[in-house]
């Protein structure tokens, strides 16, 4: 055997699905497509294992015995004809409707449903990768053959002589440059301290705003709560009264000349009484 009748004979499996069933259907209704909901469960017609293979650039749709591997039936799906082989049907992801053929010219359309519709998505995902493997192969084909002197002409480069760009004897170039007036710029033109227009070189003072005074009093932003009893003592009438009794309190026991009965207590006793409040009278003026 040649290697070309190897290569012709070479095979791979790209799906293999272990339950799928087929149904008889009846022939299209409409121009639309097909539709299982009228496909009835007593028109099931096999059950058995699906394989697709790939050989060269036909892919292979066999629905064969699990048990034996006999052959049930196949589907041929050309390079550029996957719709007219299989066609999706409108009211479900899980069914589909394949062209089988006996090989001698003879075909018909039966319909194939898959279990789960992971099932389903794998069916679609295997001939589409098969439809990009025979795309692939034929643009490579396309580019070893078809190439020429096209392909030629692609890898040849083109190389100019290089533009002299250097002034010739007797050129010259003109350069037109304007005079900027010259100004502060940065932070100090920002605050205003940089030297005027007229370049007399005086700063400008910087005039600050005072610091706020810290003799006021710095009052909470926020107001006591309704039923603080500490604010209710002190936003009531007899507060301010009781306030001013206890400062004046507190100022006569600070003052020692304001109890003289202590003074004459600590005077010193003398013979006499009219000496003694003579010199009490005397303390009491001092």
């Amino acid at each position: 055997m040649s290697y070309e009748e190897d290569e012709e004979t070479f095979e791979h499996t790209l799906l293999v699905v272990r339950e799928v069933s087929v149904f008889k259907i009846p022939p299209r209704s409409t121009s639309g497509g097909y539709k299982c909901g009228e496909w009835l469960q007593s028109d099931k017609i096999w059950t058995g294992r699906l394989r697709v293979v790939s050989c060269k650039t036909r892919c292979e749709i066999r629905l064969e015995d699990p048990n034996s591997g006999e052959l049930f039936a196949a589907c041929f799906v050309n390079p550029g004809q996957r719709e007219s082989s299989v066609e999706s049907v409108l009211d479900s992801s899980r069914y589909f409707v394949l062209k089988i053929e006996d090989g001698q010219g003879k075909h018909a359309f039966v319909g194939l449903g898959f279990n789960e519709r992971n099932e389903a998505f794998d069916f679609n995902v295997a001939l589409s990768d098969h439809e990009k493997y025979v795309k692939r192969e034929g643009d490579k084909d396309v580019g070893v053959n078809g190439g020429g002197e096209g392909a030629n002409e692609e890898n040849h480069i083109d190389i100019h002589p290089a533009v002299n760009h250097r002034l010739k004897e007797g050129e010259t170039i003109r350069i037109n440059v304007k005079n900027k007036v010259s100004g502060g710029t940065g932070m100090l033109s920002a605050a205003g301290l940089s030297s005027g227009p007229s370049g007399t070189g005086k700063s400008k003072t910087l005039s600050l705003a005072p610091p706020p005074s810290g003799g006021g009093k710095i009052r909470s932003p926020l107001p006591p709560p309704p039923n603080d009893p500490a604010a209710a003592r002190i936003n009531s009438p007899g507060h301010d009264t009781a306030v001013k009794g206890s400062k004046e309190t507190v100022k006569q026991s600070n003052d020692p000349l304001s109890d003289l009965s202590q003074l004459e207590r600590n005077l010193p006793a003398s013979a006499g009484s009219g000496s003694a409040k003579t010199s009490a009278a005397g303390w009491a003026a001092f």
